[in-house]
């Protein structure tokens, strides 16, 4: 007699050998159908589901789970309940010029405006100065370079067409010593922009005087520097920056000279 009441010959799972390793039945309700004393299947399944649960199913056998559990295709999809949430894309800088500049193009301004500090971000810079209209004289430079503590920008176009400059935290200035922050950078278009940041290695950012405007330095050698008629100026690999050469040659002739900064 099956566990059910059913009369039928013994099942081979319960023989002696069986019952050495785990217990495994295959259980098919349809079995009983119709057999004297078996009983309903409405009343066989409540009791196959609790005999599943005490063993193990067969290799041929799937398990039923419940809706919902075990499923984790619902886990791996993006967006989930429980996966944490995207980081906000950090919104990069843009330069905005307030007219045009005569050494930058369009897509100059683009390319450079993201490397400026975020905070200046979408803030209109005004042009301040520039030898085509103020004459070419660093004395001038500093007397129209704006608000102290203002951010500057630097461009330069050399007579063989070259476009460079500097950034700088702070307005250009006469000083004693050398004085500015890490966020000054040079760069250069040669044709394609490149960056040059402090490198931590001094702190010889910016030092200005009547005759002489120098960024960077260390060994004798300024990353940049201006004479005083801002006719003539060189650049040369210095520590600050740990720069290439901003201009074709190490030594150049200014063609047009423009500071920006903040209204």
């Amino acid at each position: 007699m099956c566990w059910a009441g059913c009369r039928h010959p013994p099942s081979p799972w319960h023989s002696p050998a069986a019952r050495e390793g785990p217990a495994r039945v295959n259980i098919n309700p349809g079995r009983c159908r119709g057999l004297p004393g078996s009983v309903a299947p409405s009343t066989c399944a409540p009791a196959m589901r609790g005999l599943r649960a005490r063993y193990h199913l067969l290799p041929d056998q799937d398990e039923e789970l419940p809706e919902g559990h075990g499923d984790t295709a619902a886990e791996e999809q993006p967006g989930w309940e429980g996966a944490p949430a995207a980081p906000a894309p950090e919104e990069l800088c843009r330069l905005v010029l307030s007219t045009q500049s005569s050494i930058l193009r369009d897509r100059d301004i683009q390319e450079l405006g993201p490397h400026l500090p975020p905070r200046l971000t979408q803030q209109p810079w005004h042009l301040l100065y520039c030898t085509g209209r103020d004459g070419f004289s660093l004395r001038s430079l500093y007397r129209c370079g704006g608000r102290p503590g203002s951010p500057a920008l630097l461009l330069i176009r050399d007579t063989e067409a070259q476009a460079f400059g500097a950034f700088s935290a702070t307005t250009f200035r006469c000083s004693n010593g050398f004085y500015g922050t890490g966020e000054t950078f040079l760069f250069s278009f040669s044709p394609e922009l490149k960056v040059f940041r402090w490198t931590g290695r001094n702190n010889f950012f910016m030092k200005g005087d009547a005759d002489l405007l120098v960024l960077g330095g260390g060994s004798g050698r300024f990353g940049l520097w201006l004479d005083g008629d801002l006719h003539h100026g060189g650049s040369h690999p210095c520590e600050t920056f740990d720069n290439e050469t901003l201009s074709p040659r190490e030594q150049f002739c200014v063609q047009d000279l423009e500071v920006w900064g903040l209204a």
